[in-house]
């Protein structure tokens, strides 16, 4: 019985990936039937390629055993989305990473001084100590707040969603599309907060820009037929989390996660004939209205 009940699982374990074979997949490459992950995607008339296909040398293989080379004038293969495939899938995830990182420390280092000047403020009420807001016409603070935490815990915990989600979505959208995303994603959650918070309340952190990850990342897993309850519970807990813990700024989490939602769509849904335009158009249509959130907000508040 225990035989029978193994067997049966593994008859319904998902294949691996034929150039990553540690991820499991279902998706196949429509030509040669290899089982692709989300990185090796080339979108294709119908369906996906594999990478190897797109370059027409999946069944050439190169004298002497080693990965055949690119056949003459073939295209370079894309991603999910339309980016192109490269040697670190992970480059852009890693510099993000990597910035947070360097401006936290420079918060320990330089104190409140520094992280006053750079947080989310919407509108200073003592201005004799010398701080002012977004209304004042310090418009980067909606950019530079992305980049500074609360404390250890706070990056810590940030850095590993932006990691653990942050790294498959960008190997599937490419690294200008995904740079794109968080950044939107980012700014949208910094303008919702800072037309509904009050004007004297600061905010900062990454969480507006990754929960634009995670609503991306819904439509990815959408998109391709993946069970995604594992990725609907992880985000219902986040956002029980930013309703229920004191002291956290849901308004740049739900702007964010409805930012990613619509770009995340755009970007993976988009016609391949009029990718570039309906993508990074929902880009800039996403910044006219924190455009638009951020003058009426400070209209109200001079």
């Amino acid at each position: 019985m225990d035989q029978a009940a193994a067997g049966a699982r593994d008859a319904r374990s998902l294949p691996a990936c034929y150039r990553h074979p540690d991820r499991e997949t279902g998706v196949r490459c429509t030509r040669c039937d290899r089982p692709i992950c989300p990185e090796c995607m080339v979108d294709a008339s119908v369906g996906f390629q594999c990478p190897d296909c797109v370059r027409g040398t999946a069944h050439t293989p190169a004298p002497g055993g080693h990965a055949p080379a690119p056949a003459p004038g073939a295209a370079a293969p894309r991603t999910l989305a339309g980016g192109r495939h490269t040697a670190d899938p992970r480059l852009v995830t890693k510099v993000l990473i990597g910035l947070n990182v360097v401006f936290f420390a420079i918060q320990q280092i330089v104190g409140d001084a520094f992280t006053n000047r750079f947080e989310l403020l919407g509108y200073a009420l003592v201005p004799q100590l010398g701080v002012q807001g977004v209304a004042d016409g310090q418009y980067y603070r909606l950019l530079t707040a992305m980049f500074l935490h609360g404390g250890f815990l706070h990056i810590a915990f940030n850095m590993l969603s932006l990691w653990w989600i942050g790294g498959p979505l960008e190997a599937a959208l490419g690294r200008a599309r995904y740079l794109s995303l968080y950044l939107v994603s980012g700014l949208a959650g910094s303008a919702l907060s800072y037309l509904i918070a009050a004007p004297n309340a600061p905010s900062l952190g990454a969480s507006g820009a990754i929960f634009g990850l995670f609503g991306a990342t819904v439509v990815l897993v959408r998109r391709l037929n993946y069970d995604m309850r594992p990725v609907i519970a992880l985000l219902v807990i986040n956002l029980i989390i930013t309703f229920q813990v004191p002291g956290i700024a849901w308004q740049a989490h739900i702007g964010g996660l409805v930012a990613g939602i619509g770009v995340g769509y755009a970007m993976i849904h988009a016609p391949r004939e009029r990718r570039q335009l309906i993508q990074y158009g929902a880009c800039a249509l996403v910044l006219v209205v924190v455009a638009i959130l951020t003058l009426v907000r400070t209209a109200q508040l001079t």
